[in-house]
């Protein structure tokens, strides 16, 4: 081919990661409907042709972004680039691709993707694009790449051309397609309710079933291996039986963490895959977009907020694709409104444990609701031309159960390798911290912000150790959850919430600070545990009174 690498470039959910995966056989599932996805420029190597293949993140034109500086960086250090365009939207991405990147002098060549949705003779049409254009044109089925298209496309990137005249671009006509579904989605009034609506359900459904699934196995568990491993424990020397069996035992309380945010991790991680392959994720952000700028975001900005329930660094990391002008907003939307996999995991533990698991939805609405306006009173509301309308939808389609494993894959090892070992590191400290006398002296040194909420200094390592992270929560399901049963059922909400706000967890902070700067992140946290301290003093207004 004559170059080091191709490089794959265009608008947002086009298909260019779907054809990444399919050209080099890696990444798989990444292909799914979800504007945003690539975050990063991703290098695969074509082994049959000896070059490299460079996928970049999809380039929004109305707004500046770090996700589109990197495609731009791509662009002007490659000398062959492959530009993909949707063919229901060839003749208008051509043309703002025109005016947005400088291509001249570099050879290029085009690939029309969503080729199974040409009406007509779909040669002819390609044909004649590449008459119009002047240069070589391929077809291609993004998510299901056959082998005849992949070596077309292969032969095309051969003789991409030297573009000679930028308006080359600009040279397409309208391509008859089928287009995408129409749906209720798309109604003004209905549309953003029913997109609300299966957002919730998107997180509710999987949640309700992980809660009933951990509740069921809780006592059975007890039962058959906790209290057998506290009499094994017994017989241990004092130290190791209180690392292992004690109150913050590795074993008896870290598989707290386990029981109530696996399956939180696995259906949550199986319903999000499944709406990204299917488009559904698509369809609600834009619907949502109206909604969304009143906070100071857009629809698109509620990728990685939705993202975050699964893993705000996932989705810290995804907020490079909004506007740079916005994305400190989204970042703090994420880091306080959208409880992650295992945040949701350990809540719901804490209040099976204190008796009032109906607690978990206006908990989890309230989260959001009072990020949003903690986002929107501290970073304002951003210029109309700032929050551009979306582009065109994406198609409906059938999950691919491939697509679908690998993503979830992802979450599920994330959770065994990274989640669970820190939860246990969590809970071995905390043992070591009790044997050594210094829980107390942490209690009484939160004492007084406890006290402003209404709470008893007892319950202070849950707040400590969910700085570290958010499952640290579960610590106070010590003593088999005596503490929490102690507690009143609106000090069991506001403990829960101040622990789950106050700050962000260490790793999403250091995440902030290495993406936006070490200000940025001590500005966050100082925002945060204002508006956290200030809703649960509100919140706990009854207990204080009762207490004064």
């Amino acid at each position: 081919m004559g170059a080091e690498a191709l490089v794959l470039v265009g608008l947002e959910a086009v298909g260019k990661s779907a054809l990444f995966r399919n050209l080099t056989g890696r990444a798989t599932g990444d292909e799914a409907n979800l504007r945003g996805t690539t975050v990063v420029c991703r290098r695969g190597r074509l082994s049959d042709r000896g070059v490299d293949l460079i996928d970049t993140p999809g380039i929004r034109l109305e707004a500046d972004s770090a996700a589109a500086r990197r495609s731009l960086d791509a662009v002007a250090k490659a000398s062959t680039i492959l530009l993909v365009v949707r063919s229901d939207q060839a003749e208008q991405e051509l043309a703002a691709l025109s005016s947005r990147l400088e291509l001249k002098g570099k050879a290029v060549a085009l690939v029309l993707t969503f080729a199974d949705k040409i009406l007509g003779d779909a040669e002819a049409v390609r044909a004649a694009l590449e008459a119009r254009c002047g240069l070589p044109v391929a077809l291609a089925d993004a998510r299901r790449l056959s082998a005849e298209q992949r070596s077309r496309l292969l032969a095309v990137a051969d003789s991409a051309q030297p573009l000679s005249e930028q308006r080359m671009l600009a040279a397409a006509a309208p391509i008859a397609v089928r287009p995408p579904q129409r749906t209720a989605f798309e109604r003004p009034v209905a549309g953003p309710w029913l997109a609300l609506l299966s957002l919730i359900l998107l997180f509710l459904l999987p949640v309700y079933a992980a809660y009933q699934f951990s509740s069921f196995a809780q006592p059975t568990i007890d039962r058959l291996a906790i209290q057998p491993l506290v009499a094994w424990g017994a017989a241990l020397p004092d130290w190791l039986a209180a690392m292992l069996t004690g109150p913050y035992g590795v074993l008896t309380l870290g598989w707290y963490s386990f029981l109530w945010a696996f399956p939180v991790v696995l259906l949550i991680g199986l319903g999000v895959a499944l709406g990204e392959e299917i488009g559904l994720k698509d369809r609600i952000t834009t619907a949502l977009d109206p909604w969304m700028r009143r906070i100071g975001l857009s629809g698109r900005d509620l990728i990685p907020v939705v993202s975050g329930f699964g893993c705000n660094v996932v989705a810290v990391f995804q907020s490079r694709s909004c506007s740079s002008c916005h994305r400190r907003a989204c970042v703090s939307l994420i880091a306080y409104g959208s409880a992650c996999s295992y945040q949701i995991g350990a809540s719901l533990s804490l209040f099976n444990v204190g008796g009032a698991p109906w607690l978990f939805l206006p908990y989890i609405v309230l989260l959001f609701l009072v990020g949003a306006v903690h986002t929107r009173l501290w970073y304002g509301r951003p210029a109309e031309a700032e929050t551009a309308v979306l582009a065109a939808p994406a198609y409906l389609q059938r999950p691919r159960a491939a697509a679908v494993w690998w993503r979830l894959k992802g979450a599920l090892a994330q959770f065994l390798l990274q989640a669970m070992p820190i939860f246990l590191g969590i809970c071995a400290l905390a043992a070591l911290l009790d044997q050594l006398g210094l829980i107390g002296r942490l209690a009484e040194a939160a004492s007084p912000l406890l006290s402003l909420v209404g709470l008893p200094p007892e319950t202070a390592p849950g707040v400590i150790f969910s700085f570290v992270r958010k499952d640290g929560l579960l610590v106070l399901n010590v003593d088999e959850g005596a503490l929490l049963a102690g507690l009143g059922t609106l000090q069991l909400f506001v403990l829960v919430y101040l622990a789950s706000t106050l700050s962000a967890c260490l790793v999403t902070l250091f995440t902030v600070a290495r993406e936006l700067g070490g200000r940025v992140a001590a500005g966050l946290f100082l925002r945060q545990a204002a508006t956290s301290v200030a809703t649960a003093a509100l919140l706990a207004t009854p207990l204080t009174l009762l207490q004064s």
